[in-house]
């Protein structure tokens, strides 16, 4: 596992982004959204097998049983380039069924030789019942971004490159509600 920390001399460049929102609705319970998230292996399937190859997680090492706070798991992703992200997550809120929430560190490894990236990201999923089901939101707080080139931080392309990584990430929202959907239909017979 790479080291995502950042070097305290390395200089700051301000990350203004805003906040990635998605809300949506399930037909599941708000406990089976929940657990799927507590259960961070599942993420392989719903963020890794089920999404395209342009971006989706690739490897997730984690403890077994529900993630608590304080739960440390890692993974790999990929960006559909020929970089890959090395990351470090923490849960930060566990709280069942309302709101599961963690916090990475990732490090981008692109072409030899080339700087890496590194970014701090909030995800925070918050489960409400809503008629016999349940509404999702979620949201990416990207708190930091160093090491990228100057033009991702641009305010016009900036925000036209979070446009195009919030499509890809929204898939893998849509495939979560979906296969907590799925698990309640296998129970339910």
């Amino acid at each position: 596992m790479a080291d995502t920390r950042m070097d305290a001399a390395e200089p700051r460049i301000r990350w203004g982004n805003p906040v990635l929102r998605f809300d949506g609705v399930s037909p599941a319970r708000p406990e089976a959204v929940y657990d799927l998230l507590a259960d961070l292996r599942s993420h392989m399937e719903w963020a890794g097998r089920r999404q395209r190859d342009t971006t989706r997680l690739l490897t997730l090492e984690a403890p077994p049983g529900p993630a608590k706070v304080g739960t440390e798991f890692f993974s790999t992703g990929s960006d559909g380039k020929v970089a890959r992200w090395s990351d470090r997550s923490v849960v930060t809120e566990a709280t069942r069924p309302e709101v599961f929430e963690f916090v990475t560190e990732g490090r981008r490894e692109g072409k030899p030789g080339s700087r890496p990236w590194l970014a701090t990201a909030v995800h925070r999923y918050e489960i409400a019942r809503e008629g016999g089901g349940c509404r999702v939101t979620y949201t990416e707080d990207l708190t930091r971004l160093a090491g990228a080139p100057g033009i991702f931080y641009a305010p016009g392309i900036s925000r036209l490159i979070w446009k195009i990584s919030a499509k890809y990430m929204r898939r893998g929202f849509d495939n979560l509600l979906a296969l907590a959907e799925e698990e309640e239909r296998a129970v339910a017979r």
